[in-house]
């Protein structure tokens, strides 16, 4: 006789919807620990830092130079100084900041969600905090379910350790863009760091582990300018991906797993609500947790998710339907 199937077994079995939400979310998380390895190496490999003692800009190994110093020593006239200047200086900077808002322009803050180390920081440190007391920021007035996570009091030296460990190296990666890194890190070693950057060191380590502690979330949407020019490109985009919410299925959002009708609201890492309209996700990062979340719970439920992305026309579908029932509900 063949065995007997359970039917939980069949309901836990991953979809292929579900098994995409995990390959998505494992994608980012690679793309995530890369970006964060390049940011800690970029400066000891001379791919991008300005070092003060040379004054000199270094390029993917390069001497990156804009023909001042020839200039000034007569190798070459006002003329040409100028045109290395528009060439090497301008162009490569206009060409980057537009090729970086394009792309925010129509998938939002992309670069926030996949890349950026931060925020890659923001939620370890998310993780950590809900382990220690439920709560993915010591400003929440209440704890946040999840499946899985039980509080326990053990992790919050963890935590504490965490916000130092992260600041700390924060500053020392961010002295090692201005200064030579074998200096930097040959003096934290040998303890011949001058008073200056140690001073740079001590403070800038303090004041990041601060923010990293009590603001990590506040700065990514408030106090960050690369997030809220890539904010303002995608708002103004009506056709920008958004995260859109079939909300004549509402009500299977009640029988929503663990938290029990919102384990969206509770997998977004910037304390968003995803089943809201665009205008009050101006913040988004785009790293489809919420989706991932949906898509876990409905689906154990044997039901397609509520929540899914949305890009071009049916974006702009999107946002006019949220219009139209904004001003409805404003009518009423």
């Amino acid at each position: 006789m063949p065995p007997e199937i359970c039917p939980s077994a069949i309901l836990a079995r991953p979809t292929p919807s579900d098994a995409s939400q995990n390959k998505l979310q494992s994608q980012r998380r690679w793309t995530q620990g890369g970006f964060f390895a390049l940011f800690l190496l970029a400066p000891a490999l001379n791919l991008l830092r300005f070092d003060l003692t040379e004054t000199q800009l270094w390029f993917f190994g390069m001497r990156w130079s804009l023909g001042i110093d020839a200039f000034i020593t007569g190798e070459i006239d006002a003329t040409t100084t100028a045109l290395q200047i528009v060439l090497r200086a301008f162009l490569p900077g206009i060409a980057l900041v537009v090729i970086f808002l394009t792309v925010a322009y129509r998938y939002g803050r992309l670069y926030c969600g996949w890349l950026c180390p931060h925020f890659s920081v923001v939620e370890s440190l998310n993780n950590l905090l809900h382990r220690a007391c439920g709560k993915l920021s010591l400003w929440d007035k209440s704890p946040v379910a999840r499946a899985n996570t039980q509080p326990n009091a053990r992790w919050w030296p963890i935590f504490g350790l965490s916000c130092v460990l992260m600041g700390f190296l924060w500053s020392v990666t961010l002295l090692t863009y201005l200064l030579p890194p074998a200096t930097i890190w040959g003096g934290l070693l040998h303890g011949t760091l001058t008073a200056n950057q140690a001073r740079f060191i001590g403070i800038g380590g303090l004041i990041f582990a601060a923010e990293f502690a009590f603001a990590r979330h506040l700065f990514c949407r408030f106090g960050c300018a690369v997030g809220l020019f890539q904010s303002l490109a995608w708002m103004a985009n009506p056709r920008g991906m958004v995260v859109a919410f079939d909300r004549q299925r509402a009500r299977d959002c009640k029988t929503c797993d663990v938290p029990r009708g919102s384990a969206c609201d509770s997998a977004c890492p910037m304390r968003l609500k995803p089943r809201n309209i665009k205008r009050m996700m101006f913040s988004c990062v785009q790293c489809g947790q919420c989706l991932s979340a949906c898509d876990t719970s409905q689906t154990t439920q044997q039901r397609t998710p509520t929540l899914q992305w949305q890009v071009g026309e049916q974006a702009l579908r999107e946002t006019l339907r949220q219009r139209a029932q904004e001003l409805k509900d404003e009518a009423r």
